[in-house]
């Protein structure tokens, strides 16, 4: 970038800087969405607020479909690696 054109463009430096942290924050939320230990901690999170009253029999169900579909679409795109427990 040359000179002049540093200077032509300064004032849309917050902008372009604002764009930036923008997207940072949208790759980083895609990537817990995606993420299979993220999901499986909210699971666990669910179930604790239900056992402790904080969360309606209905509410955690639908809490805990939501979650268990987003499990079940990364095992399909192949990006969920099969764990085993106690093996």
């Amino acid at each position: 970038m040359g000179l002049l054109t540093g200077l032509l463009t300064l004032p849309l430096a917050p902008l372009r800087g604002t764009i930036w942290i923008a997207e940072q924050l949208l790759a980083e939320a895609e990537r817990e969405l995606g993420d299979a230990d993220t999901i499986r901690r909210l699971l666990v999170e669910a179930e604790i607020a239900f056992e402790s009253g904080k969360l309606s029999e209905e509410e955690y169900e639908a809490v805990e479909d939501e979650l268990l579909q987003r499990l079940e679409r990364l095992a399909d795109s192949g990006a969920l690696e099969e764990v085993t427990y106690g093996e």
